[in-house]
């Protein structure tokens, strides 16, 4: 067969081809090149080739179109190769790969998922089942919460879950009944909000204490009288209008037993003070007029018992009085559930006279029984915990906070915090105000100097390790509170935009004030007192807004804060105002107002809130027209068709336009007509159109009022 060299069969058993991989098709075999006379063909390497073997060629064994034998090898041609590279490098489509990603997430998830008990635990236990070192906890606890512990301490519910979700944990507790059960119990105070860990004391350490009892009742129903005769003073005389607005504490004695006693205001303003009166106490004496039965704070002050849970002791006063009546008093109390001994209640009652000092005894006599039932214990061998009643600046001394101790023992050199604030005891003051003591155990009122800032009334007060421990533990409750207060804020603004843009929102107007007080309780009460109040009618609402609300006097960063925002009013209850900060309030127009009676402070706010939502117009009046149509004239613009009601109207006089109570605006007659003619006057009864300068828009039922200015 004759070959032409490109190894491709020619249908009739002869090799066409020598050199090349295609097939012959024939019977002579594939592309051996070559003569078949001269032997078999043979590749480039010498070695023979089979019939129907591929050579070096592209031609294929289906080009050759005879009788030749076919191929069964797969993929070699260009549909094939393709299908090749494919499998080999992937589809270029993009995978579901969210089955995948569903799976990585729920692994991550059961990952962070830590199981918590839903009872106390403590820090170490609490480290443990989150995964972190207990030096990790603890600062957190500190910086991020505000919340003072040791690892032995131990942290209730809520704050582990808070610790836990702090470090990106997801919290499943075994018992899930608990999140129902603590949504019905909100008595219990968290860490979080002590901002102490707490933690229990041995059966074998703890001793007997003195009683802390706590005197409420409604304003002048002889509170501070009794407790005068009780300590054989005269607190009462010194006190402005010969009420109490401070909470205050003193330690008497009775049989050689001492009783410490917390007098609280009755005012209405000082609710918060009376709340904190029965939080710390471990009984509650309810002073009731024997000439006046129960009111309003006397309710409130039985409220704040219950709410706290101690016992409840009755105390009916001034029966030397000849309208007193004790049956209508104890069955005015039966109304409220309080139900005396005589009565076949539980609650102990003595009748007493604290002007003429009697039955004083019995009614000591009875406390003491009650706390025997008590059995009131505390660990005094243990570093101290207390709260602060009050807290003022005095000169020489700087703060001074009036502490109740409840465990353990303060001594003179120890570093606490206090709230927001933070020190080391310079000085032990005790109840009478001039003993120097070095040390106070448990139920003991005193007065603690050496803190840098002012606590709140009600803050804890918990020794701590050292002075640096304090302040960056007070620091971090500081910067706690700004970024609440500041989210407050905003939520309050978004709310506040929200209603403008939906509309119907009253027009706010707001007064500012400063208040300055001689202690922080008082300063606070009032603060309270004063941003309640509220006065609006159809289109107005009038609000307090205090700006500064601390103890001390007034300064001149006061009377600074007060001159930015116009028209505010710096209140100083019960202190006074230095040299400089009056030289400032004098030269920036600040008004400074003195007060030592919190019903005066209060109505006079009231009065210019008054005069805010209905200013009073100046000027003397002279005559009033009322508008009955309105009509638009090109080139002059909107008339008023009015009718004079009274008096006189003059052209070029000022005027202001009412509608309602409301004074849109204040302007002056531009033109004024009686019918076509223009006129300088009209009086009682004739018609006009009047013009105003810059104002067109009237509304039929516009008074249209003149005045002088004088």
């Amino acid at each position: 067969g004759r070959s032409d060299g490109r190894g491709r069969g020619d249908g009739r058993g002869r090799s066409v081809g020598g050199r090349g991989r295609g097939d012959s098709g024939g019977d002579f075999g594939a592309g051996g090149g070559g003569n078949p006379d001269k032997g078999p063909a043979r590749n480039p390497m010498g070695k023979k080739l089979r019939p129907g073997s591929p050579g070096r060629g592209r031609g294929d064994d289906d080009r050759g179109g005879g009788r030749g034998r076919v191929s069964l090898r797969l993929g070699m041609g260009k549909r094939g190769r393709q299908n090749e590279v494919r499998n080999r490098r992937g589809s270029l489509r993009k995978k579901d790969r969210s089955r995948e990603k569903a799976e990585k997430e729920e692994r991550a998830l059961e990952r962070r998922t830590v199981q918590l008990p839903g009872t106390p635990m403590t820090v170490g236990e609490l480290a443990e089942a989150i995964g972190e070192t207990p030096v990790s906890v603890i600062k957190f606890l500190m910086v991020d919460l505000g919340v003072m512990a040791a690892i032995s301490q131990t942290l209730d519910p809520p704050t582990c879950e808070a610790v836990a979700e702090g470090f990106g944990k997801v919290v499943a507790g075994e018992d899930d009944e608990y999140d129902d059960d603590e949504d019905d119990e909100d008595d219990e105070d968290t860490a979080l909000d002590l901002g102490v860990a707490w933690d229990e004391d041995d059966d074998e350490d703890l001793v007997p204490r003195p009683p802390v009892v706590t005197i409420m009742g409604h304003v002048d129903h002889g509170k501070t009288s009794l407790l005068d005769a009780i300590r054989n003073t005269r607190v009462t005389a010194g006190e402005a209008g010969g009420i109490t607005q401070a909470i205050n504490a003193y330690q008497v004695e009775h049989e050689g037993s001492p009783i410490t006693f917390i007098d609280t205001p009755g005012h209405a303003a000082f609710t918060d003070m009376r709340e904190r009166g029965a939080n710390t106490a471990d009984m509650i004496i309810l002073v009731v007029a024997a000439d006046d039965s129960v009111k309003q704070q006397t309710a409130d002050s039985i409220a704040c018992a219950r709410q706290a849970g101690v016992p409840l002791l009755v105390a009916v006063n001034k029966i030397d009085l000849p309208t007193a009546d004790v049956n209508r008093v104890l069955s005015d109390l039966a109304g409220y559930e309080v139900l005396v001994e005589d009565l076949g209640g539980e609650v102990l009652c003595s009748q007493i006279s604290a002007k003429e000092g009697t039955n004083l005894d019995d009614l000591l006599g009875k406390i003491m029984l009650q706390a025997e039932v008590l059995d009131l214990k505390a660990n005094p061998n243990r570093d101290a915990q207390g709260v602060v009643i009050e807290a003022r600046v005095e000169k020489g001394l700087g703060t001074v906070a009036t502490t109740l101790i409840t465990k353990g023992t303060i001594r003179v050199g120890d570093s606490f915090v206090a709230g927001e604030a933070s020190g080391k005891v310079r000085a032990l003051i005790g109840p009478d105000g001039k003993t120097r003591l070095k040390e106070a155990g448990p139920s003991m009122p005193i007065s603690i100097t050496g803190i840098t800032g002012i606590p709140a009334a009600g803050d804890l007060m918990v020794v701590a390790e050292d002075e640096q421990t304090a302040r960056e533990l007070a620091a971090s409750r500081s910067r706690i509170a700004r970024e609440r207060q500041s989210s407050s804020y905003q939520s309050g603004l978004m709310q506040s935009v929200a209603g403008i843009f939906s509309g119907g929102q009253k027009e706010l107007r707001e007064i500012c004030v400063v208040v300055k007080a001689d202690v922080q309780g008082s300063a606070e009460a009032l603060a309270r007192s004063l941003s309640e109040l509220k006065l609006e009618n159809e289109e107005v609402e009038v609000k307090i807004k205090v700006l500064i609300s601390e103890a001390g006097d007034v300064t001149k960063s006061d009377i600074a804060v007060a001159s930015v925002t116009p028209g505010t009013t710096v209140i100083a209850f019960n202190a006074g105002a230095n040299v400089a900060a009056m030289d400032d309030a004098r030269m920036l127009g600040v008004p400074i107002e003195y007060y030592s009676v919190v019903y005066d402070a209060i109505e006079s706010v009231e009065c210019r809130m008054q005069e805010v939502l209905s200013p009073t117009p100046e000027g003397e009046y002279v005559g009033s027209a009322i508008v009955q149509e309105v009509f638009n004239i090109g080139g002059t613009g909107n008339i008023a068709g009015s009718k004079c009601r009274d008096g006189i109207i003059k052209k070029g006089s000022n005027v202001r336009v009412l509608r309602g109570d409301k004074i849109l605006t204040e302007s002056k007659v531009r033109t004024l007509r009686n019918f076509k003619s223009e006129v300088d006057t009209i009086t009682t009864g004739d018609e006009c159109g009047i013009g105003l300068l810059d104002y067109e828009e009237f509304e039929v039922g516009d008074v249209i009022e003149s005045f002088v200015l004088k």
